[in-house]
């Protein structure tokens, strides 16, 4: 499946949906496919890949699991624009094979991610050439945000739930509320949550209210 490796937790019902979920960076897909299968519903299936290590810019060059590659957590610091493309290529690889090889419909999928795995998820999902079930994003940012909303070419019209705590440490809070501004100007059903002194993590309340809407949005 594209160029990674990937965890599948397959539904214990009939198939009916998918959600495809990407990490944050120095992560992998299993830790994300073993909260999301607590949270699904019996139909749907859970796809997480694993980034490849990298030589990190952020990490010294050092290489490390990470989907493309950061200079660093500045808001205004230039973005590989080329490798984070070149991410979303892959993305949409993943998408296409899903749909193939499932014969799903594309709103019967929903992507998601945390930290650098939201960004990727977000960028993918607004790029994508299908219509999905929704957009879940967890602590994250808009990479690219001056290309938009020009380069949104598909599903401005899908639930997007975005979510950060107030105490994020990584990805400070106000990269989210900017995130969540940015979104409201071209998107028509996007929401966001904060979380009271959360900091980059996930809390109880943030997995219930992740549960409800993947309830909601896919079935």
């Amino acid at each position: 499946m594209a160029a990674y490796e990937t965890v599948t937790i397959h539904p214990t019902g009939k198939h009916t949906s998918t959600i495809i979920f990407f990490h944050g960076l120095g992560e992998s897909g299993s830790v994300w496919a073993e909260l999301l299968t607590n949270l699904r519903k019996p139909n749907t299936k859970i796809i997480c890949p694993s980034a490849p290590k990298i030589p990190l810019t952020l990490n010294k060059g050092f290489a490390m699991p990470a989907w493309f590659d950061l200079s660093t957590l500045n808001e205004d610091a230039p973005e590989n624009e080329s490798d984070i493309l070149r991410a979303v290529d892959n993305v949409h690889a993943i998408l296409d094979e899903e749909l193939a090889k499932t014969r799903l419909p594309p709103k019967k999928l929903l992507l998601g991610g945390f930290s650098q795995g939201g960004a990727l998820a977000l960028y993918a999902a607004l790029t994508y050439h299908r219509p999905l079930a929704g957009i879940l994003i967890l602590s994250c940012w808009i990479p690219l945000h001056r290309t938009f909303p020009d380069a949104a070419t598909n599903n401005t019209n899908i639930p997007i739930f975005q979510c950060h705590g107030t105490e994020d440490p990584v990805i400070p809070y106000v990269w989210g509320t900017r995130t969540s501004e940015i979104l409201k100007e071209f998107t028509t059903k996007s929401q966001f949550t904060s979380y009271e002194g959360l900091l980059h993590r996930t809390n109880e309340k943030e997995l219930a209210d992740i549960k409800a809407f993947i309830h909601k949005t896919v079935t």
